[in-house]
C-alpha cells in the first residue's frame, strides 16, 4: 500500500492508476484475434457490435504502442490525479471516450478502425490543465499551451517522433481533448453550484 500511496499521496489514486494500467495490459494480450474483436471498427459497429465503442480504447497494436500509452497515463496521473476525485476522473474518461467515438462516427467517417488509449489521454490532459487554470496556477496555462501545440503539430506535420511506425489517428486526440475540456467545464460548473 505504501507504493500506491506514493503515487499521489493517497491509496485511492494509486489503485485507480494501477487498475487502468492492468486493464490496458490485459486487453492488449491475445494478439491480432483479440485486437480485431475489440477495436473500434466501423463495419462491426454497423453490425451492432457496440462493445467496440468502449473496448477500442483499451486494446493496443503492439507492445510499443501499449508502453507509450501506459507511460503517458502514468505521467498524466502523476501531474493531475489529485485535481479530481476518482469518480470525477471516471466521468472525464467516459466523456473523452464518448467524444472520440462520436467524432469518429459522425465527423471522421473515413476512419475505419481505431485502437488505443491516446485519445483518452488527451482528454485527461485537457481536464487536468483546465483544473490548474481554474485554480489560477501559471502551470495551467503552460499545460494548455503544450496540449494545443501538440495537437496543432500532429494536425499540420503528422505524428510525433515517438509514434513513428504506428498508424496514428491524430483526430482522435483532438476529439479526446474536446471531451476532457467539456468534462472540466461541467465539473467546474458543478462545483460553483455547490
Amino acid at each position: 500500500m505504501r507504493l500506491l500511496r506514493s503515487l499521489n499521496s493517497d491509496g485511492r489514486y494509486g489503485l485507480a492508476l494501477l487498475a487502468g494500467l492492468l486493464l490496458c495490459a490485459a486487453a492488449s494480450v491475445g494478439g491480432s484475434g483479440r485486437l480485431a474483436l475489440l477495436r473500434y471498427e466501423r463495419i462491426g459497429l454497423q453490425a451492432g457490435e457496440y462493445w467496440r465503442l468502449l473496448s477500442a480504447h483499451f486494446v493496443h497494436l503492439d507492445g510499443h504502442h501499449l508502453a507509450l500509452n501506459l507511460a503517458g497515463l502514468a505521467l498524466l496521473w502523476g501531474a493531475f490525479a489529485r485535481d479530481y476525485r476518482p469518480r470525477q476522473w471516471l466521468m472525464v474518461a467516459l466523456l473523452s471516450i464518448a467524444a472520440i467515438d462520436a467524432g469518429l462516427w459522425f465527423i471522421s467517417t473515413q476512419v475505419l478502425w481505431y485502437v488505443g488509449l491516446s485519445g483518452v489521454l488527451h482528454g485527461i490532459w485537457a481536464a487536468g490543465a483546465w483544473a490548474c487554470c481554474a485554480r489560477r496556477e501559471r502551470a495551467g496555462v503552460l499545460f494548455v499551451a503544450a496540449l494545443v501545440a501538440k495537437l496543432a503539430y500532429e494536425h499540420i506535420v503528422g505524428p510525433n517522433p515517438l509514434d513513428q511506425g504506428l498508424p496514428v489517428v491524430s483526430i482522435a486526440h483532438i476529439y479526446g481533448a474536446a471531451g476532457g475540456t467539456v468534462a472540466a467545464l461541467v465539473l467546474a460548473l458543478w462545483r460553483r453550484r455547490l
